[in-house]
């Protein structure tokens, strides 16, 4: 913007004046609506970071924690910085809702889906060999994977809007990929032909989550129904229901299934249902436990026995399976829609206002910063 000298006005430039407000704004309501750390057995080198306005970003986490100010961890509302990232990718027409690795070296893909209904998918080792200035726009790294949803015909032939993608799940010894979708159904892609396999229908409302249980050739599914559905891969069945609020007479905190997860072992899946949490023993079909929280869960995963839960407070909840709570941090965001758990212990939350927020495994904050 142009700046006034000696109170002349007629140097004023309105338009950039009208788009620094507008970018403002939008670098303020920046969602980020998940993260993922890339694959790594020893300790996390990059964090992946999915965002309403569609992008994908790359960081490098050596590098955001060597660019902290010396005073960071007192006060560290007021130490947070705009973080450049390693490769900008343009992801997604509408926000991009979800983040996954498809393979555990560095030739795996990055897989993202969003509001356009579209999972796509970049190789991770073009993306570590980019350089930042040449994808400042996101344009030069073209994706390997593109899949879209389906669109149902309506009256007269005519066809419906893409349905968005709000989760994916992987199975890479099966070579599918698993997307939760906007139209109540889940959808089974073949990467290597880029077909659909198998659509998984029942649900009564569009779906917030799904994960793959792939000991047992299943996926399970989160949806708006307030209802979790354990499918049979082979059938495209629905073997089990899971009604988290079933036996409770308000549903006021039960209106719907926000997100899942699964224990290493694929025994226990956990439930996050507005503003309760449920965990379930999938070879007994019972419930463990259910305890009601203070503000609704957007996110959840497990840590071995235990359970990490976020949501629409700037908490990040330890709880055991019984519903025990063992710890509670205070995090950065104040508004939680992602936890992501690497190997070593080392934890990721992000959210509203475009906020990153890393803790170690020792719960102290290893760095916090502001998405680009």
């Amino acid at each position: 913007m142009a700046v006034v000298e000696g109170g002349d006005c007629r140097q004023w430039d309105e338009d950039a004046y009208r788009d620094s407000i507008l970018a403002d704004r939008e670098s303020t309501s920046l969602t980020i609506f998940r993260t993922v750390f890339s694959p790594s057995p020893t300790n996390p080198n990059f964090i992946v970071a999915a965002s309403s306005d569609g992008s994908i970003a790359t960081y490098s986490l050596s590098s955001l924690i060597s660019s902290l100010s010396p005073g960071f961890g007192n006060s560290r509302a007021q130490n947070l910085f705009v973080a450049e990232p390693h490769c900008l990718l343009h992801g997604h027409d509408g926000p991009a809702y979800d983040v996954k690795f498809y393979g555990d070296a560095e030739d795996s893909l990055l897989l993202s889906c969003g509001d356009d209904g579209r999972i796509r998918g970049w190789k991770w080792m073009d993306i570590l060999e980019a350089k930042q200035d040449s994808l400042s726009h996101g344009d030069l790294l073209k994706p390997q994977l593109d899949l879209a949803n389906p669109q149902h015909k309506g009256p007269w032939g005519a066809l419906s809007p893409i349905p968005e993608t709000n989760a994916i799940a992987v199975d890479t010894q099966g070579g599918s990929i698993y997307a939760a979708a906007g139209d109540s159904c889940a959808y089974c892609w073949d990467v290597e032909k880029s077909k659909i396999k198998m659509t998984f229908k029942g649900h009564a409302g569009y779906l917030h989550s799904v994960v793959a249980r792939n000991s047992c050739n299943q996926i399970i599914t989160g949806s708006e129904d307030g209802t979790a559905r354990i499918w049979d891969c082979r059938s495209g069945k629905s073997t089990n229901v899971i009604e988290p609020g079933k036996d409770k007479k308000s549903k006021e905190f039960f209106s719907y299934v926000s997100c899942i997860a699964l224990d290493a072992n694929e025994k226990w899946l956990a439930c996050g249902s507005g503003r309760n949490l449920s965990v379930w023993n999938l070879s007994a079909s019972e419930r463990i436990s259910g305890i009601t929280t203070r503000a609704c869960i957007q996110d959840i995963c497990f840590d071995d026995n235990q359970i990490l839960a976020v949501g629409a407070e700037p908490v990040l909840s330890r709880y055991d399976v019984n519903g025990v709570v063992l710890s509670q941090i205070q995090c950065v965001p104040q508004s939680t829609f992602s936890v992501s758990l690497h190997s070593s212990g080392v934890i990721c939350v992000a959210g509203y206002g475009g906020v990153v927020d890393v803790i170690s495994q020792f719960g102290s904050h290893l760095c916090s910063f502001r998405y680009k």
